[in-house]
């Protein structure tokens, strides 16, 4: 097995520790608005409602803005079980990116027919998302500054122009350092319109104020514990402050257990980690260039992500995506120096000019990862239910499509969106534990194998490409 560039070119051991001494273990993103997001009251009583939305992430969000919109008049209402973007909606990286497959290759190999439609789609969707935030003038650190992809190692440079995105510019070693200055950096693909960077916690934060500001009831700390429901009657919500009765309901919960059992083993609960530094000073800067400010990832299937702060910190996330026996959601898991160690070790390889840069602040996320690795959605009750789950980490641009789709249901229309077979299919679910840890961490250990193997898949991984499951994106 060859190592990586990581593996073959670490800094010294007191670079890590002096980069991680003073961090703080809390997502940077939802630190930085914890003294001017707004707060909403829990439930307390029963409430009658048109429609209910469960889940105050960005999915929850952006259908009860659309259900609101269409219908003023009906009354809506949202109930989140802690805090508004408090979860993945807050932790990520604070890419919206086109994709609504999770990759391109992951839409070529499941809906090959489909494939110009769905890259069409995904354009429109961050089109649709730049209007909104313009119109209603959200404040979110927008940035549509395109995507970086690059090549680490050889092998990943044979990769490189193999999609038919005519908007796809293929650069090599010297025009990749032109643009961001790494010696790991072999040659990229640039992809102007793939993504926006934005701050993620501004962003949930003011989909809410919005919300709020057309009618919709918010309600935080009001968890859902039971659905009951038939197709000829209202849906009973029953939650910690009161039981909502609906006529039709939402339910965008993300990694969290689904309230419709027949969805119980279609997501896996897969930690995600990442680091954020103190600003770097204009000199900093301006040793690894960066002027175009792109979203940053590698080509690698255990892939690093980074990108630029509006005051110009780097995030730096990925490579580890742990899955804990037991599929269980806990706190302790997001307290992780093993992978937070790695992820700073990878970051002096990449940029050995930022040496003596301090990372200010280390968390983990929780990604719903879905068999076909990009959202699934689902219906119950006649149809007054639809759900939505799976994002697999790629889901911040995806949840307003994911919005749209669910309000089409919900009225009953057929569109383009509701007829693709991305939409009406529903991915194969999990195994049940013992099994589940076992195929997810094989599978794990099978991509790192390829990552030191020319990128060649091995048994497990053809296996799982030719069932439909295999991971390429």
């Amino acid at each position: 097995m060859e190592p990586t560039i990581f593996e073959t070119n670490p800094p010294a051991a007191k670079v890590i520790d002096d980069s991680l001494a003073d961090t703080r273990l809390a997502c940077f993103w939802i630190d930085d608005i914890a003294g001017s997001a707004a707060r909403y009251p829990a439930l307390e009583g029963d409430r009658r409602v048109d429609d209910a939305v469960v889940g105050g992430g960005f999915a929850g969000l952006w259908t009860a803005i659309k259900l609101k919109t269409e219908h003023p008049e009906r009354r809506v209402i949202l109930l989140e079980a802690k805090r508004v973007g408090w979860a993945a909606s807050g932790r990520n990286g604070g890419f919206c990116e086109a994709s609504i497959t999770h990759g391109e290759p992951n839409a070529e190999s499941r809906w090959p027919d489909e494939i110009g439609t769905l890259r069409r789609l995904g354009y429109e969707n961050l089109d649709a998302i730049e209007r909104f935030i313009e119109q209603h003038g959200l404040d979110v650190d927008w940035e549509r500054t395109g995507q970086l992809s690059v090549a680490n190692a050889p092998h990943q440079v044979e990769w490189l122009g193999e999609g038919d995105d005519p908007e796809v510019e293929t650069l090599d070693a010297e025009q990749v350092r032109e643009r961001i200055d790494s010696p790991t950096f072999l040659g990229g693909d640039f992809s102007p319109r793939e993504n926006a960077n934005i701050h993620p916690a501004k962003l949930a934060a003011e989909l809410a104020r919005y919300a709020s500001e057309i009618g919709v009831e918010i309600h935080e700390e009001s968890r859902v514990l039971n659905l009951e429901g038939a197709a000829d009657a209202p849906i009973e919500l029953s939650t910690t402050g009161g039981l909502v009765t609906a006529e039709r309901v939402a339910l965008c919960t993300n990694v969290f257990p689904s309230l419709l059992k027949r969805y119980a083993f279609h997501t896996v609960p897969v930690y995600d980690y990442v680091l954020m530094t103190e600003p770097l000073s204009d000199e900093q800067l301006e040793s690894i260039g960066w002027k175009g400010r792109e979203g940053l990832a590698d080509m690698a299937n255990q892939f690093h992500y980074s990108r630029l702060t509006k005051d110009n910190r780097i995030l730096w996330g990925g490579y580890d995506a742990v899955y804990f026996a037991g599929g269980r959601i806990r706190h302790e898991y997001e307290d992780r120096m093993e992978s937070h160690r790695r992820l700073a070790s990878h970051f002096f390889t990449t940029f050995p000019q930022l040496e003596g840069l301090k990372f200010t602040h280390r968390w983990a996320g929780v990604i719903d990862t879905s068999t076909r690795f990009c959202a699934f959605f689902g219906q119950a009750h006649g149809g007054r239910v639809q759900y939505v789950a799976g994002f697999t980490g790629l889901g911040v641009g995806a949840t307003h499509f994911a919005a749209d789709v669910i309000v089409d249901r919900l009225e009953g229309r057929v569109t383009e969106r509701t007829e693709l077979e991305m939409v009406k299919q529903v991915p194969l679910p999990f195994p049940p534990e013992p099994a589940a840890s076992v195929g997810i961490n094989l599978t794990r250990w099978s991509l790192d194998r390829a990552d030191h193997n020319r990128g060649r898949r091995n048994v497990l991984l053809k296996t799982l490409d030719a069932l439909g499951l295999g991971f390429d994106s």
